[in-house]
């Protein structure tokens, strides 16, 4: 059973796992994790690119193997987050962004108003904007009528890593945009990120539930083979529920021996 692959701003990916660049014990922990992900696209938040040792992140990544994810995390209005995009187009990290407009320090959560402002700016500009959002259905429509490639709703608060808590709106979301649709944050572990594309969603994102595990490298493995499970059980489709038990060998056609 062929599979197309995940496309976003006219790219295509094989993998329909991105991963992260933060909370790493170390820069070769992450790229070994990396690695064992499979994934195709990291994201890099554009106000930790420089370490504290003065090198760049950047300069521990292979530009030539994967396709960078700006975000504009902890930017708290629109104008922050339209500003350091356009700063991060100009050091060369190409149109590509996830857009984070956070409206509250506790939780963060999106400032949902900042978001679509930001989103219908960028988009006009010729960006290719990746809105991580809450799991409204209603702001992933507008998300996309104000030129989003795709929507990024939340499983779970950012790092929390208790998984896909509102199934029910995710599966509205499916079913009202016809962009692609990427469960970002929240994802604790594999089991997550299979309900996740079970639901039939087109990716999975995650940084803290790979980076956080006791073994970032298996984990991130792990975190590639439920994702790849969880999309092939969504387009074989899974058997109905029901409330009774239904005989796995029916005795219909069998002949009674017993007569």
């Amino acid at each position: 059973m062929s599979d197309t692959n995940l496309v976003l701003g006219g790219k295509e990916f094989s993998s329909r796992l991105i991963v992260g660049t933060g909370k790493y014990s170390s820069m070769d922990v992450m790229k070994e994790a990396h690695e064992a992900s499979g994934a195709q696209i990291i994201t890099v938040a554009l106000r930790r690119v420089s370490l504290p040792t003065g090198e760049s992140l950047l300069d521990h990544l292979d530009t030539t193997r994967y396709t960078l994810l700006p975000n504009t995390a902890g930017c708290y209005t629109a104008d922050e987050a339209i500003r350091t995009t356009y700063l991060a187009r100009e050091a060369g990290l190409g149109e590509m962004v996830k857009l984070e407009v956070i409206g509250d320090s506790r939780t963060l959560f999106p400032d949902v108003q900042g978001l679509l402002e930001a989103t219908k700016t960028l988009a006009r500009d010729g960006f290719v904007v990746m809105p991580y959002t809450n799991d409204d259905p209603v702001t992933a429509k507008r998300l996309e009528d104000a030129g989003a490639a795709c929507v990024m709703p939340l499983g779970a608060p950012i790092g929390s890593g208790l998984g896909i808590r509102n199934p029910y709106n995710i599966k509205i979301i499916l079913e009202t945009v016809t962009i692609p649709v990427i469960v970002d944050a929240g994802v604790g572990t594999a089991s997550d990120a299979a309900i996740a594309m079970e639901l039939g969603c087109d990716g999975v994102l995650m940084n803290t539930a790979i980076a956080g595990a006791r073994d970032p490298v298996e984990m991130a493995r792990a975190m590639r083979l439920a994702v790849e499970a969880g999309r092939l059980a969504y387009r074989s489709g899974r058997i109905s529920k029901k409330l009774y038990a239904t005989a796995s060998s029916p005795l219909e056609g069998v002949p009674d021996w017993t007569s």
